[in-house]
């Protein structure tokens, strides 16, 4: 028998729960769901890295899904609390993909899960097919206090959509090692800058303002760009927007 009801914590798991059309499956969600509309009429019972426990329970889930070791502690607390619980970590495109098998079987939509990941599959092929040869350095802040650099999926992202991650060296990494030096990003010169500060909007008229960075190719051309979190943070169905915006991001830099 498949869960008939689901709390997800995260926001990719519930667009993933609702992809999958086991949206009337959904209990309860994260405050940070906004994909698709209809998720905004759920329960909230959680941030991220936070959640009600009791209202969790409260809506007698037969699953709790989310994603992230960062979210261990809430997991630990509903598993004692008898809930039963599906926690993913991936980091990586391929790890995103098996999550998302893994979500779609333990719904009962081993089938139509496997359907979305085809189409994320080609949409990244078209992408990556229409790059442009010249490909430009991308530093990617995924925080600005410390700067903290993308994390591995944003990597591959950003070499789908024609660019070269500024940082590959940092890939696959948790974000306490993802700090990096205003001084490292200067000597790397990136062609263009994507903000994605995690939870909050980017300030992209203070980047340019930060010492030495006139020096970055990126800044003197004015490529800096934002990216919404919902965008490219969360690993799921979302990632083809970002990936998208990443694409025109690299066609209007080969433009000029």
């Amino acid at each position: 028998m498949f869960p008939a009801r689901v709390v997800c914590l995260t926001a990719e798991t519930a667009e993933l729960a609702f992809a999958l059309g086991c949206g009337e499956q959904v209990a309860g969600v994260t405050g940070y769901a906004v994909r698709p509309p209809e998720v905004r009429q759920k329960p909230r019972v959680a941030a991220f890295r936070t959640a009600s426990i009791d209202r969790i329970l409260a809506l007698q889930p037969d699953l709790v899904i989310g994603f992230s070791d960062l979210q261990a502690p809430i997991a630990a607390e509903l598993i004692r609390r008898g809930a039963n619980v599906l926690v993913t970590n991936q980091r990586t495109l391929a790890e995103t993909f098996d999550a998302m098998r893994a979500v779609a079987r333990v719904l009962g939509r081993p089938d139509e899960g496997e359907a979305l990941i085809a189409g994320m599959q080609a949409e990244f092929a078209a992408l990556s097919d229409a790059a442009p040869a010249v490909r430009p350095s991308i530093y990617f802040e995924e925080w600005d206090e410390p700067l903290i650099t993308g994390i591995a999926w944003v990597g591959e992202l950003i070499a789908i959509a024609g660019g070269r991650d500024a940082f590959p060296d940092k890939r696959g990494q948790d974000a306490p090692s993802r700090i990096i030096a205003s001084e490292v990003v200067i000597e790397r010169r990136p062609e263009i800058i994507v903000a994605s500060w995690c939870g909050k909007r980017a300030n992209l008229d203070r980047i340019p303002q930060r010492p030495g960075w006139e020096a970055i190719p990126a800044v003197q051309s004015g490529a800096i760009y934002e990216i919404k979190a919902p965008d490219i943070l969360q690993p799921g169905l979302s990632l083809v927007h970002g990936a998208r915006q990443l694409g025109e991001m690299v066609r209007a830099w080969s433009g000029r």
